[in-house]
């Protein structure tokens, strides 16, 4: 499906602007030339896909994190600079309610079955970070994805939780240089780690931006559904837009190489933004991403 004949299928930069940047203007090439196109999962053999992509967003670590062994194996089967973004744990954005648990191997007590989730300055949340970060030391990887649910609604006590957590926890990438020793990789702000936020549910874009701008937080959306409050650090997620099924035709893979274009052309941000993250997770979401990489390669 392609153009805006059903409202529900408008993308927010076709239904509210015209494009804002040729895909072919010079400056929209500069930016996208860079852009880091995956999906989420490997969904083929990991040396196949190392073939098509330069980078994957990791699932195992949401549902239960392997161990740092076959992690390490992972890493050092790709080669050097394929990039690993993974998916922070449950246990620290899904309460113990959520139907995601079905897939945890880890088994909780009654106390920590009512203190997981929800960034909740808890023992079960802190050890669910403290093995999140782990898993990117073991990858080398430089960007963490908090998914959240749709039930961590905008309330005083999600919010208080979500900004004590961000506040508090260790953000520095940690790399090992040729010696094996460790070495630590900060940002001017928060630390070296991108933190990524997935909000789901009817946040106000204006407090979502507050909590990002404060956090130092990546605002991670579909671009079909909402727009994204961090124009200069894009992290897009492409869901389907009528469910995981669903196929994007070129036309809307062009209109997202477009929308790639308006998040700097049309914000005024020149050179500034990081390269943009885009995962494709949807039923054909290989075919989907491939054919998205090559209309970039056009460019």
């Amino acid at each position: 499906m392609s153009g805006c004949s059903v409202a529900a299928h408008c993308s927010p930069l076709t239904a509210h602007s015209s494009l804002p940047l040729s895909i072919y203007d010079s400056r929209f090439t500069i930016h996208v030339l860079k852009a880091r196109i995956g999906t989420s999962g490997f969904g083929i053999g990991q040396a196949k896909y190392a073939q098509l992509f330069s980078c994957v967003e990791v699932q195992h670590t949401f549902y239960q994190p392997p161990s740092s062994a076959t992690l390490e194996r992972w890493r050092h089967a790709a080669p050097s600079d394929f990039e690993f973004v993974l998916k922070a744990w449950q246990l620290i954005t899904h309460d113990a309610k959520s139907p995601t648990y079905r897939r945890l191997k880890k088994k909780l007590s009654e106390v920590e079955k009512q203190e997981a989730g929800y960034f909740r300055p808890t023992a079960i949340v802190k050890e669910a970070w403290e093995v999140t970060l782990a898993c990117a030391h073991a990858l080398k990887a430089r960007t963490i994805l908090f998914q959240c649910p749709a039930s961590f609604k905008q309330t005083k006590e999600n919010i208080s939780n979500l900004k004590e957590f961000f506040s508090s926890i260790n953000r520095e990438n940690t790399d090992e240089n040729s010696d094996g020793r460790s070495i630590n990789r900060k940002n001017s702000k928060g630390g070296g780690l991108n933190l990524c936020w997935e909000p789901r549910g009817d946040w106000d874009p204006k407090v979502v931006k507050s909590i990002c701008d404060e956090l130092n937080l990546w605002h991670v959306v579909d671009p079909f559904v909402s727009r994204s409050v961090t124009p200069n650090k894009i992290y897009y997620r492409l869901h389907g837009r009528q469910g995981w099924r669903y196929e994007y035709d070129d036309a809307e893979l062009r209109e997202l190489a477009a929308m790639l274009a308006g998040s700097r052309a049309k914000r005024n941000i020149p050179g500034k933004g990081k390269a943009p993250y885009i995962f494709f997770n949807n039923v054909r979401m290989i075919q989907d991403a491939s054919r998205f990489k090559a209309i970039l390669e056009e460019t």
